[in-house]
């Protein structure tokens, strides 16, 4: 249960980010606003940074070696970095 509603935090902050990247982007703030809205963004984007970053350390994906052994690996240790 606790998963369902990270995701949904991550969607829902994922959306509001969106949001407040498309009234920028149209000028539909005045300026103390947009400092506002801008900062609230950049809260976000490390927000979602940092769950992608979690999420990214706990995938692990299965390796068949030559002799037909699954091998579990870390996905960041298969040559992403």
């Amino acid at each position: 249960m606790a998963k369902k509603k990270e995701n949904i935090n991550f969607e829902e902050s994922l959306r509001e980010l969106e949001e407040i990247v498309r009234q920028l982007e149209r000028g539909e703030y005045s300026l103390d606003e947009s400092i506002k809205a801008f900062q609230r963004g950049m809260t976000l984007s490390r927000d979602l940074s940092k769950v992608l970053d979690d999420m990214e350390k706990k995938i692990s994906i299965l390796i068949e070696s030559e002799s037909g052994i699954l091998k579990e690996e870390n996905f960041i240790e298969t040559g992403d970095e």
